[in-house]
This record gives C-alpha cells, sequence and structure tokens, in this order.
C-alpha cells in the first residue's frame, strides 16, 4: 500500500504543472530543509567556527547536530563524517590523499557502472603515482555487476575497491557487501559511491563494512552539499592536503574553507525527513511507481528501455530510446509535454558503450522520486505515446 500519498505537499516547488522525473541530477527540496537554512540565515548565527562568542559555539553545535544525524542516516559513526562541496570534490581531496600511500605495482578497482566522480579521481591519482586502474565489467544484457567481476581482478596488488551503491542511470544495486569482504580479504579497502542508493534505500554502513561511503543531499531532498564518511582510524591515518593551521586530525582536514553553514543546517533537516519519514517507506512508494513506469514503456511501440528489463534490485531509475529521435530530441520534446528527464551519458560514460549507447548521446532518463504520483507516470507515458506515434 502507498503510504506516501500525501508526502507532495511537503514540495513547495511541486505544483503540477510539470512532472518531474530529474531527481537523478538533483531533487527538489523538502520543506523543512528550506526552512532550515532561511532560518539559519536570519538567526544571526552566520560566523564561523571555533570562536569565544555565542554564533561561533552556534556554528559549531550544527556541524555536531548534523554530522549526528548523518550518523544515524547512515549507520555510521559521526567522528568520520566530512560535510563538503559535492562528492565530486570530496573524492578529489580523497584520492589526492591517497595518492601519497601508493605507487608502481599497487592497483585501484573501479567498475564501468560507476559515475564517473567514482573513477576519473582514481585515474588521475594514476596518472600522478604510476599505480594501475582496474575497471570491472558488468553484464550488458542484464546491466547487472556480479561479485565475480570484482572479485576476478583483485589481487595482492590490489589497494582500493571503488563501487558504485546503485548505478545513477539504470539503477542496478550491485552486492557491495560481498564485494567489500572479497576487498578486505587481501587487505584492500572499499570506496562506495553511495549518491545514488542513499535516497531510495535504507543504508547501514556498518553493515556493509565498507572504508568509505559517499553520498550528496542534493539528490534526496535536501541542499547542494557533499557528505563523505571515512572510517575513523583510516581518516586520521590518511595524509590530507590542507592548510597549515588546520587540525592535524578529524574530518575538518577535508572540509577546505568554511562551510556553508546554511546549507550545512538545510541538510541536517533532509536527513532527518528521510529518517522521520523511513526509506522503507519511501522504498516502497517509489516501488508502485517505477513498475507502473517500466510496464508502460515496454507496452509502447518504437520505445527501448535500456539495461534490466525488471524492476528486482534497483533504484527506481532507467533510461530508455525512442526510435526516430536523438536522445536529446526526446527530452526536449518530452518538455514541451512539461514532463522534465534528463539525456546523455549523465556521467556513466563507462557504461554507455555496453548498453550499446553513444558515450556522449546517451539516452532518456527518467527517475522515481519520492514525491512522484500515478499522474505523473500516466503524463511522462502519454507524452512518450504522443512522440513515438
Amino acid at each position: 500500500m502507498d503510504e506516501l500519498h500525501d508526502i507532495r505537499a511537503r514540495f513547495p516547488a511541486i505544483d503540477g504543472q510539470w512532472a518531474r522525473f530529474d531527481g537523478p541530477g538533483g531533487t527538489q527540496v523538502v520543506d523543512t530543509a528550506i526552512e532550515a537554512a532561511a532560518d539559519w540565515q536570519r538567526s544571526g548565527n552566520n560566523a564561523n567556527s571555533l570562536g569565544a562568542f555565542a554564533a561561533a559555539y552556534a556554528c559549531d553545535d550544527l556541524v555536531v547536530r548534523a554530522s549526528a544525524t548523518m550518523g544515524r542516516l547512515l549507520g555510521a559513526d559521526p567522528k568520520g563524517i566530512i560535510l563538503g562541496p559535492s562528492t565530486t570534490a570530496n573524492m578529489m581531496a580523497l584520492t589526492r590523499a591517497i595518492g601519497r600511500w601508493v605507487g608502481p605495482g599497487d592497483e585501484v578497482i573501479c567498475t564501468a557502472l560507476d559515475h564517473d566522480s567514482n573513477v576519473s579521481p582514481w585515474l588521475l591519482m594514476a596518472e600522478d603515482t604510476g599505480c594501475r586502474v582496474q575497471i570491472a565489467d558488468f553484464d550488458p544484457s542484464t546491466g547487472r555487476l556480479s561479485v565475480e567481476a570484482v572479485a576476478d581482478l583483485v589481487s595482492s596488488s590490489t589497494r582500493w575497491v571503488a563501487v558504485t551503491g546503485a548505478s545513477n542511470v539504470i539503477g542496478t544495486i550491485p552486492d557491495v557487501s560481498a564485494i567489500t569482504q572479497v576487498a578486505h580479504e587481501v587487505g584492500a579497502r572499499v570506496v562506495v559511491d553511495g549518491v545514488h542508493l542513499t535516497p531510495h534505500r535504507q543504508v547501514d554502513v556498518a553493515c556493509i563494512g565498507c572504508d568509505v561511503f559517499t553520498t550528496s543531499s542534493y539528490k534526496w531532498y535536501g541542499p547542494h552539499a557533499g557528505i563523505m564518511w571515512v572510517e575513523p582510524g583510516l581518516l586520521d591515518d590518511l595524509d590530507a592536503y590542507k592548510l597549515r593551521a588546520v587540525s592535524d586530525l578529524g574530518p575538518e582536514r577535508f572540509q577546505y574553507g568554511t562551510t556553508s553553514w546554511e546549507s550545512l543546517a538545510g541538510l541536517d533537516a533532509a536527513a532527518e525527513f528521510l529518517l522521520d519519514v523511513g526509506l522503507d517507506r519511501i522504498a516502497a512508494a517509489e516501488a508502485i511507481r517505477f513498475r507502473r513506469l517500466l510496464d508502460g514503456l515496454h507496452d509502447q511501440s518504437g520505445v527501448r528501455v535500456v539495461g534490466p528489463q525488471d524492476s528486482s534490485d534497483r533504484a527506481p531509475t532507467l533510461m530508455f530510446e525512442v526510435e526516430g529521435f536523438s536522445p536529446s530530441e526526446a527530452a526536449s520534446a518530452l518538455a514541451e509535454h512539461r514532463v522534465a528527464v534528463w539525456d546523455g551519458s549523465n556521467y556513466a560514460v563507462d557504461a554507455m558503450e555496453p548498453l550499446g549507447l553513444n558515450t556522449k548521446d546517451g539516452a532518456v532518463r527518467a527517475g522515481i522520486s519520492a514525491y512522484t504520483n500515478d499522474e505523473d507516470v500516466d503524463r511522462l507515458l502519454a507524452a512518450v505515446a504522443d512522440i513515438a506515434n
């Protein structure tokens, strides 16, 4: 049963004029996150950390509170929470620090299913250090990344494994716990890109067992910010690139520049929203909409769904092609019907060719969010039918 039928009222921007399937690129913001950011700006607390006056204390308290909330959301030790501008920026900082540990003869394993933010930082690190990056392939017929595809590349030379928690283009969810176990057996560490997983599934970092987990609050109804959890012992061991005045221990070494306090207030509220509503409830409601969308696209002539043809073990995101239209043409035609979708590779550049797509042009991407309803899905399907026939 769909228990989220009233949730759209929590999103001021969702007014029915557009059917929004662009959530995988960034969701609309929940009311409490909007209010929290605005309240912070009006409060007089907008200062900086580590001061000797009330507003500075409020900034320190906000960091502690937001870190604790993120720890509850991710099932992770708050001491390892890094609050940065984006997941890409966080990964660039992380790999630059890791680069001080690796060299020729060392190997990193990435996957062809990943967003490029979990691939290019490693490739750049390899250029600087001489280490080797290998890419684990997924099965293009099913869109699935097997544990074996990664395990077959793991060796005594493997230092890090970087794997997605859920594909941001076709939604498939690898068994990251099993992949982590394989990596740890040879002493390698694991980064899980949880950006597309966090909005759609209950995350338990302790259960996954990974060493690093990344996510971005603008993908789950909050402001533009990136959150990276690093196992606290590893975090203190990493030799980060940082300013001389910054502490030699703790998350602040990776939090470059002054924190966006209003964003921090907003992401704290957005995380509380997910915790209050419950990700199991959100996932159940999204699954109803996703099956409706997937079945509806399958029933249309001139439409090809890319990747998995079922809805099992995946986030509610898919790609499709419309015969006679390039992806950008199809997206523009849908926009004329006030249906918002994405086109292109959506930064999953290594996934395009195996899926039979042009690396640049990609396909049309549509994603279900917590605020998507049946009317939105029917509107997309009707628009696709209109342009395809």
